[in-house]
């Protein structure tokens, strides 16, 4: 995944102008890194910034029993459940995807992530269940009844909704947007890697961030690149895996074959307009395997680094632009 350089863990304003609020969001942290000579309120700043992604945590999470999220999973499928702006524009963005990556990016696999052990339930895979999901997944029914007039979603039988694999940089999203209404424009704000760098540094260098080495039990710094006025998304199996029947398994679902994603991807990072728009495709794209999501960000005008397992066990990296990796 991506990280920011040079970034404390505690408030820090060593250099004029420069400063850091970090908070506990989503089982992991935030961090906000920005510039400015003005006055400010810090303490409301950070308020406002914690209220923002605790919105996004508490509508969405699965780990949650009162979210709108666990809520819509325990009404009967006949049910419509009015959805609040956030989960709206989620949903909506994430029902996109699905459709423009063929299924790639799946919002309704809820079901195959805690049966494979990644959900609130429980850590260990259920090989009996996942063996009965497989075989029936793709005839099952899961398209969603999305009534954007009214805001409202009714959810497929059968199918529990899972919005892992986009909320986080959502919450990104959220935290720039708090930051522009602050007036506060130059800043470089990530959930757990996931990030979104807007204007450029005091002197007018762009933001430094780097990405890991695909190492399990290792941080590594594998790339580093200068980035201003976009989001970078990171999606990987070396992070979160479990052991299943003496193999290790990801985390990211591929809803095709009803189990963990298995090909040469270790990790995909996404390069968009929005931190939402890149975690969203950073799955898909790991879902298809390298050829396919590389063809496929190329004709999107997406910038997406790949790092690959060669057949000799090697690592490689390939990218969109190959001046990414020259940066």
């Amino acid at each position: 995944m991506f990280q920011m350089l040079g970034t404390p863990a505690i408030p820090s304003n060593s250099v004029p102008g420069r400063h850091v609020i970090s908070g506990k969001t989503m089982g992991t942290r935030y961090s906000v890194v920005f510039y400015s000579e003005f006055n400010f309120d810090a303490e409301a700043l950070q308020r406002e910034l914690q209220e923002a992604v605790d919105r996004v945590d508490e509508q969405m999470s699965p780990w949650k029993a009162d979210s709108i999220l666990c809520e819509i999973n325990r009404m009967e499928p006949a049910s419509w459940i009015d959805l609040p702006d956030e989960t709206f524009e989620v949903c909506e963005a994430a029902l996109l995807t699905c459709v423009e990556s063929e299924g790639a990016f799946d919002p309704f696999v809820g079901d195959l992530v805690s049966a494979w052990g990644f959900g609130p339930e429980t850590d260990a895979p259920d090989l009996s269940k996942t063996k009965q999901l497989q075989g029936d997944w793709n005839s099952r029914k899961r398209e969603v009844e999305f009534d954007r007039k009214n805001r409202r979603l009714r959810r497929p039988a059968s199918c529990r909704l899972d919005l892992c694999g986009i909320a986080k940089g959502y919450g990104v999203d959220r935290l720039s947007q708090v930051m522009h209404r602050w007036g506060l424009p130059d800043h470089l704000v990530s959930i757990d890697g996931e990030l979104r760098a807007s204007g450029r540094k005091a002197g007018g260098s762009g933001w430094q961030v780097a990405l890991e080495a695909p190492e399990a039990n290792v941080r590594r710094e594998a790339l580093r690149l200068e980035v201003s006025d976009v989001a970078i998304a990171t999606s990987g199996t070396y992070r979160k895996s479990r052991n299943a029947g003496g193999r290790t398994v990801s985390h990211t679902m591929n809803p095709q074959s009803g189990a963990p994603v298995n090909n040469e991807l270790l990790s995909v990072s996404v390069i968009a307009e929005n931190c939402m728009t890149a975690d969203a495709w950073a799955t898909a794209y790991m879902v298809m395997g390298c050829e396919k999501a590389l063809a496929h960000a190329q004709h999107a005008g997406l910038d997406a680094i790949f790092v690959v397992r060669t057949p000799l066990g090697a690592v490689d990296v390939l990218a969109t632009d190959p001046e990414l990796l020259s940066a």
